[in-house]
Parts: structure tokens; sequence; C-alpha cells
């Protein structure tokens, strides 16, 4: 039986064209994630790994919807060894029931996993330069210089937590941190 897997990142993205594109392939069960590759659970993969049978095929649209590193994928195509079944990768034209497949299989994981430490690399000295240039990355903090002020002075006067948090319109895990960074004297 064929057997089809989707992968998308967010519940904004459509996976329409995987699961058409998996349909077109015959499969007679598609299971579809919405989250991350980087995740090491992914509940439909993991149905769809539980009902597998020997001589079954796993159809994927794309290598990077079935996992994210070459280790990844290695680990699930040596679980579907384990189990006699075969993997198919529409995009990239695989077919591992054959050893020309597998080859190929490997050196497209492995220029996958090139592209995405390349992507990583990039990011990082982009952020590193921005810091450089004094940009700061992050959500803003919730604690301004004069709302600090305002928590100590309230603190040292002995104001409930619950109602300094109320008055600066913070959590109290934010003054706690706060107040830990910089003891009262």
């Amino acid at each position: 039986m064929k057997i089809g897997y989707a992968r998308i990142s967010t519940a904004d993205q459509k996976a329409d064209l995987q699961q058409d594109a998996l349909k077109a392939a015959g499969c007679e069960k598609i299971f579809t994630d919405i989250m991350s590759g980087a995740k090491a659970t992914r509940p439909q993969l993991e149905r769809l790994k539980e009902q597998l049978r020997a001589g079954d095929t796993v159809v994927v649209w794309r290598l990077d919807r079935l996992g994210r590193s070459l280790g990844d994928l290695i680990s699930i195509v040596s679980f579907f060894k384990e189990k006699n079944v075969q993997l198919c990768s529409l995009q990239e034209n695989i077919d591992t029931s054959s050893a020309g497949g597998v080859l190929i299989f490997q050196v497209f994981g492995a220029i996958a996993e090139f592209e995405r430490n390349l992507i990583r690399e990039r990011t990082n000295a982009g952020l590193s330069a921005a810091r450089a240039r004094g940009k700061v990355g992050g959500r803003p903090a919730k604690l301004t210089e004069s709302k600090k002020d305002i928590a100590r002075k309230l603190y040292a006067e002995k104001v409930p937590i619950a109602q300094i948090c109320e008055t600066l319109n913070i959590g109290k895990s934010t003054l706690y941190r706060y107040l830990e960074s910089h003891p009262p004297k």
C-alpha cells in the first residue's frame, strides 16, 4: 500500500499542493503534520509509522517534509528498512527500493543539510553584524528605567508584590527576575 506523508510548518501554510501530489501518486492514506520538521516527535508521522506493514511504500512530496537533517532522514529510512517499507520522494525522484535510489537519497540528504547549515551561518552572521552596529534583537524589555526606579522604591516601602505588579503592569516573574539581578540595598 502507498501511504503519503505531508508536513507544513505553520497553520498559515496550506498542505494542498503536497496532498494533491500524493493522491496523484496513488496514496491510499495521507498523514499530515502541521509543525516544524525540527520537532523530534510529530504525531501524524508517529501514527503513520504505527500503521506500516512489510511491503508498504511511504511517499513524500519532498525529503525535507520528512526530516530536517541527514541524521533524521537516515534514522527514519532505517526504521522503514527494518519494517521492510520503501520510501519514495516525488520531487527528488528517489525510490529506496533500489541501490541507486538509496545512494541518491543519501546525496540529496547531505546537500539539503549543507543548505540548511549555510542558511544558519548567514543568519548568525547577519545577527552578529546587526549587534556590532548596536541593534538588539528580541522583544522590548517590560521594565523601563523609570519602572525599575518605581519598583525599587515600592519594594523598599514594603508594598505587596501583587500591587507593585499591578501598578507597573508587569508579571510577578518579571519583577522577581529584576529583583534577583538587582537586589535591594
